[in-house]
């Protein structure tokens, strides 16, 4: 039997995250173990809200809470600092107070607005993590980035605030649409290519999953980053930006693509590939393993190649916006082999013009 529980090192403390099924109507009585407060504020948007929030809200009033539903709409639209103000404006107008919590209900966009909000909220009050896609399950609930977007680039306003709880419910997978369910896997191969090559063997055998497979993998990927996460929680000996393996080119992308035509994963699928790319060249990795990334991609129906018609300059001008940038230099991720990565200052822009362009 898969123990459901792991323990993460979140700064100076630990949380649990729980990953296995039925979990939903099992949140009350989670809450009150972690938690022991009264008044709380479930965010969600517009997809997700009318298909998971009434179990919420009946598991947390039957162990004695008292929940305020707050819906934004859905997409990465909804990820400003004005969404957050009238989000903070509800709360006030319910009562919440310092002693209240906060709970994100719902993919990547909601767990980091949600957290903002719980860091900015009365200066701070706790956070639950209810991941209901793949790709936030093993990447963004886990690690305590939160953040708002502006008009010049993502996550440029935020805090580091960790959740008390992660609630990862695996049945809720079933709900997602397969282009969803499948970028998902941008983050997880990212993971392999980074720190666990066993694991890119495995997802070149994948298949259809059981539920047991299916939570094996999201637990070991919670472990990949939430121990890399400790050894650099506040992004400051390089050590975490390995997780930004092939997100400077991948952002770049969605920014160009006004955040619709690529969701997260698949700008993450075709920013791998170009990271990849440039690694053969100042890395060292070998052909054949750049080409087995790139099909594995494919083989989760994932993007390597930019339609033709995709304008390659705007994605070039957004660059200058990363966060990755620091002092005019980049701070690009590159890989040597299938396993292992490292952060270099030898990549230039016009290398990643040059990758680009090929794209």
């Amino acid at each position: 039997m898969i123990d459901s529980v792991l323990q993460i090192r979140g700064g100076v403390r630990r949380y649990p995250a729980v990953v296995t099924e039925d979990l939903l109507d099992q949140l009350g009585e989670y809450a009150r173990k972690y938690l022991p407060r009264e008044r709380c504020a479930i965010i969600s948007d517009s997809n997700v809200a009318p298909l998971f929030a009434e179990p919420v809200r009946k598991s947390l009033i039957g162990a004695g809470f008292q929940p305020t539903l707050i819906k934004v709409p859905a997409g990465e639209k909804s990820k400003t600092l004005e969404q957050a103000g009238g989000i903070c404006g509800q709360m006030i107008a319910a009562g919440l107070d310092r002693q209240s919590f906060v709970i994100g209900l719902g993919g990547g966009v909601i767990g980091d607005i949600s957290g903002f909000v719980a860091a900015i909220y009365h200066r701070g009050i706790p956070h639950i993590q209810i991941p209901t896609t793949l790709l936030a399950m093993v990447d963004s609930s886990i690690g305590g980035k939160t953040g708002v977007n502006t008009r010049d680039g993502k996550n440029l306003i935020g805090a580091i605030h960790h959740p008390s709880l992660v609630i990862d419910d695996i049945n809720v997978l079933k709900t997602l649409p397969r282009r969803e369910f499948n970028q998902g896997f941008a983050e997880i191969i990212k993971h392999a290519i980074i720190a666990d090559a066993k694991m890119f063997g495995t997802l070149q055998r994948w298949k259809a999953a059981d539920a047991a497979a299916l939570q094996r993998l999201i637990r070991r990927n919670i472990q990949i980053k939430s121990q890399i996460v400790a050894k650099d929680e506040r992004d400051q000996t390089g050590e975490r930006a390995l997780l930004n393996f092939g997100h400077t080119v991948g952002h770049a992308i969605e920014r160009a693509g006004e955040y619709r035509k690529f969701l997260h994963g698949e700008a993450l699928s075709l920013g791998i590939v170009a990271a990849c790319e440039i690694s053969t060249t100042k890395a060292g990795l070998p052909l054949d393993q750049r080409d087995a990334i790139a099909e594995l991609l494919q083989r989760f129906e994932l993007p390597t190649r930019l339609p033709p018609s995709f304008p390659r300059e705007k994605i070039f001008n957004a660059l200058k916006f990363d966060k990755k940038f620091e002092g005019g230099k980049v701070r690009f991720v590159e890989t040597p082999r299938i396993g292992t990565a490292h952060v270099t200052a030898d990549v230039t822009f016009d290398d990643i013009r040059e990758v680009i362009a090929q794209l």
